[in-house]
Formats: structure tokens, C-alpha cells, sequence
């Protein structure tokens, strides 16, 4: 086992455990925190696949623009939410059978698979894959639809978090 398939584990792992914390924990802006590790160890696994570009992007775009927008919105509503009452759904059980069938079934699939004993093949010199992706998302046969359905969705959020941050009663 190579250095980068160990520290592609060791993060995974960290990855792992801090998404189930964002999950289980009550406090929601300690699950934000929780989110952003689990959005970095995102982008280390982007480092580690050589896609560097997306590294970037994920912690520019995530960590550094929703996922602090997300904690401005749990800061700034937190009055609102406490007034509600019980934060736990009464059929919290079905969901964690649901997850537990889940993971199992991909337990099993992912048995047989031969993926984990093969190599990624290697980067040509001269590979301009910024360049590549700016035209595959551009492009009209390209992904520009969902790219730009993408930014409105983000657009809408924007706009809800500073409609329900300044809402008068």
C-alpha cells in the first residue's frame, strides 16, 4: 500500500466519521462546523485525485461561501427555531433502519467489486483539464443547464436566508 492510498484512507475515515457528526449532533451550528470538516476532507480527496481545480472550488465555493451562509442562517434563526419544540422526528427509527438496510445492501454490492485492487492510470503531460471542464460546463451539449439551474438554486437560498433573517412578526 502507497503513501497516498494511506492517507486516502486515514481521510476518508475522518470524512466519514465527521458527515455521521453532522447527522447525530443536536447543536446545529456544531453540525455546520461539522459539514465544513466533512467539505474539506472533500477537498483533500479532490488533492489526492488530482483535481485540483475542484479542491479549490470545494473549499472556495462550500466551505468558504455556503457552508458559512448556513451558519449565518442557523445564528440568525436560532430564535425562531427554539420556539418550536421537540427537534427530533417521533419516527427517527424508520430512518435509521432505512440507513442501516442501505449501507448494508452497498456492503454487499461493493463485496464483489474488483475496483479497489486497480490503479488509476496516469496523467498525460500537456492534459489541460481547467480547460476541459470550463468547456464542458459552457458549452451547449455540455452541462450548461444544470450549471445555471445550480446558481439560481443558490440564488434562492441567498434570498430565504435574508428574507427569514430580516422577517418582521
Amino acid at each position: 500500500m502507497t503513501g497516498e492510498q494511506v492517507i486516502f484512507l486515514i481521510v476518508g475515515a475522518v470524512t466519514l466519521i465527521a458527515a455521521l457528526m453532522v447527522v447525530t449532533v443536536r447543536d446545529l451550528v456544531h453540525a455546520a462546523l461539522w459539514l465544513v470538516a466533512t467539505l474539506f476532507g472533500v477537498a483533500i480527496i479532490y488533492t489526492l485525485l488530482n483535481a485540483g481545480f475542484l479542491a479549490v472550488v470545494q473549499v472556495v465555493v462550500y466551505i468558504g461561501a455556503i457552508a458559512i451562509l448556513f451558519i449565518f442562517a442557523v445564528m440568525l434563526t436560532r430564535r425562531q427555531a427554539a420556539d418550536t419544540g421537540a427537534a427530533l422526528n417521533k419516527n427517527w427509527w424508520a430512518g435509521a433502519l432505512l440507513a442501516v438496510l442501505t449501507f448494508t445492501g452497498l456492503f454487499f454490492m461493493l463485496q464483489s467489486w474488483s475496483g479497489f485492487q486497480k490503479q488509476a492510470a496516469a496523467i498525460p503531460s500537456g492534459f489541460d483539464a481547467i480547460n476541459q471542464l470550463g468547456d464542458a460546463l459552457t458549452s451547449p451539449a455540455g452541462f450548461v443547464l444544470p450549471f445555471e439551474v445550480a446558481s439560481v438554486l443558490l440564488l434562492a437560498a441567498l434570498v430565504g436566508a435574508v428574507y427569514l433573517a430580516f422577517n418582521k412578526k
